[in-house]
């Protein structure tokens, strides 16, 4: 994890009338923060976790973490490891039953979602940080 910092979730922005979404990603111990645009689905399914709302039936990000259950696989963190082209790079790392850890790209929008759901913490390359965030210390 070679210049990971700790973060965490500090706000989601759901606005109706637009297609796109918004989370805050914010330095833990820190002031740099930064936006990640994300679709609507996904910001719905964040929102859900945060507050603890379940559905019916498992939706798409519910459904996977109860896959990885199953399999006991257990997410040990999110990591955004990149930006290119406006676009927000990460992982999620897991852990098998075995004691393996596998990393698997994932689009940082569900990854975060299966962070916020799993309780996995989540890590920001210092790159990224220096690229996308602004100081509100």
């Amino acid at each position: 994890m070679d210049r990971m910092c700790e973060a965490e979730l500090a706000r989601i922005i759901i606005n109706d009338a637009m297609d796109q979404q918004q989370i805050w990603v914010r330095e833990k111990g820190g002031g740099r923060e930064f936006p990640i645009v994300i679709g609507v689905p996904e910001a719905l399914a964040i929102d859900r976790f945060v507050k603890e709302i379940e559905t019916p039936r498992p939706m798409t990000h519910e459904l996977l973490f109860n896959v990885l259950q199953a399999l006991d696989a257990k997410i040990l963190r999110v990591e955004i490891t990149a930006l290119r082209d406006a676009t927000f790079h990460g992982n999620l790392v897991l852990i098998g039953v075995d004691g393996r850890e596998v990393d698997v790209d994932a689009r940082t929008s569900d990854a975060i979602a299966l962070a916020v759901r799993s309780g996995a913490a989540l890590f920001v390359h210092e790159d990224v940080l220096d690229e996308a965030s602004r100081d509100i210390s």
